[in-house]
């Protein structure tokens, strides 16, 4: 399928890190998109939390199924514009294998605890897992991702302004700009993520009983979202539809919040390309504003809801609790494990030990705090009562 002068272009695409033989049935980003799906980093998604811990309910969003959203949302879009659609897929699958167990709130314990020696920030850590971490292949570290899907990761939300130590090195060594937005495909991903993650979280608070339809009447694309839903079940009739606590009427508000948002974003987007007038993928880039994005009423909506997430949603008591003690786990499994190095298991004990003895006390502790990174939450569970209770097994 032939794609757009303004989208990547595998003829002029900067290849990898370390050279290989393209496969002969599979495009670079399919290539680069098969490769994440079967890395450890992605399967642990599976486990890790959303908004709500994984033990809390089977039908909650998890990291996975987000990721998954995400991917199915920004491959829809990137058709409708006439992008590449695999590197679109491949960069929304991949950008959250950094995330810490425990969601936003493992995270900013996690970044707390590794202020004086560097600091942490899923971001760079999802750069940091796909070229070094991962370790499958003989002939590198990492999974040798294309360059320009690597791009879209390192600048995930935008140009870099004040990157952290490993994104600046990696972006020095590999003529990555930072200072410039990235692809379009790129933009587009990182638009869908807030696509999937504000109506799936809005979804996920009226599933769990903290949101309630009516809280929503007001809110701007969702409150007239619901309207129509509503209007939809009383033409279908009682025989098919509940109550006002129908879940129909809960997933049919849902999916036309979606489908707004991505219908608003592609036809501003394609505003934007006309007004632009972009002939290379390098066009995008340089571009003095983000190509890929909303229209001014919707930008405005967009963030009623965001604002509406955070005062109802994410700061509702029973989520502070969650996250304050999720924020404890990792806090205490993060102090035991760096001031005894000698507790972690194989492969990471010799890794810390060894950074420890030769004083380059920072790398020690990123070691511990890959660590942790790369648990899931029930793994950060287990291994608190392993660290910290004396009936549990070491």
């Amino acid at each position: 399928m032939s794609v757009a002068s303004y989208a990547v272009q595998i003829a002029t695409a900067r290849g990898r890190l370390h050279p290989e033989a393209e496969a002969p049935t599979r495009t670079p980003w399919q290539r680069d998109r098969d490769r994440i799906v079967h890395s450890a980093a992605f399967r642990t998604l599976q486990y890790k939390t959303q908004v709500f811990l994984n033990h809390e309910g089977d039908f909650f969003r998890t990291r996975l199924t987000h990721s998954l959203e995400v991917a199915q949302i920004a491959r829809s879009i990137a058709r409708r514009l006439n992008l590449d659609e695999d590197l679109t897929e491949g960069l929304a699958l991949a950008h959250d294998v950094g995330h810490t167990p425990f969601g936003h709130a493992g995270e900013e314990a996690l970044s707390a605890a590794m202020r004086p020696w560097g600091g942490f920030d899923h971001n760079t850590q999802s750069l940091r897992l796909v070229t070094t971490l991962e370790r499958h292949y003989f002939a590198f570290d990492g999974l040798n991702l294309t360059w320009e899907l690597l791009e879209g990761l390192a600048k995930h939300n935008g140009p870099v302004d004040h990157p952290t130590a490993y994104v600046a090195e990696y972006a020095a060594r590999h003529g990555l700009e930072l200072d410039s937005f990235a692809s379009a495909e790129a933009q587009v991903a990182a638009q869908s993520d807030d696509i999937a993650y504000h109506a799936h979280d809005l979804d996920d608070g009226l599933r769990a009983g903290l949101l309630h339809l009516p809280d929503l009447e007001d809110l701007p694309v969702v409150g007239e979202a619901l309207a129509q839903a509503r209007q939809v079940q009383r033409e279908v009739g009682a025989g098919r539809c509940g109550g006002a606590d129908d879940p129909r009427l809960r997933h049919e508000t849902i999916r036309r919040v979606i489908n707004v948002l991505a219908t608003d974003l592609t036809a501003q987007t394609q505003r934007n390309l006309e007004r632009l007038s972009p002939t290379c993928a390098d066009d995008i880039r340089h571009a003095p504003w983000p190509v890929v994005e909303y229209s001014d009423a919707m930008r405005a909506a967009n963030l009623e809801i965001r604002k509406f997430l955070y005062a109802r949603l994410y700061r509702h008591w029973r989520v502070n609790r969650m996250t304050r003690k999720a924020r404890l786990t990792v806090e205490s499994i993060f102090t035991i494990l760096s001031e005894n190095m000698g507790l972690l298991p194989d492969g990471w004990r010799e890794q810390a030990l060894a950074a420890r003895s030769a004083e380059k006390l920072a790398d020690a502790h990123r070691v511990v705090a890959d660590y942790i990174a790369g648990m899931t939450d029930r793994l950060a569970m287990e291994e608190y009562r392993r660290l910290t209770d004396l009936s549990s097994p070491g």
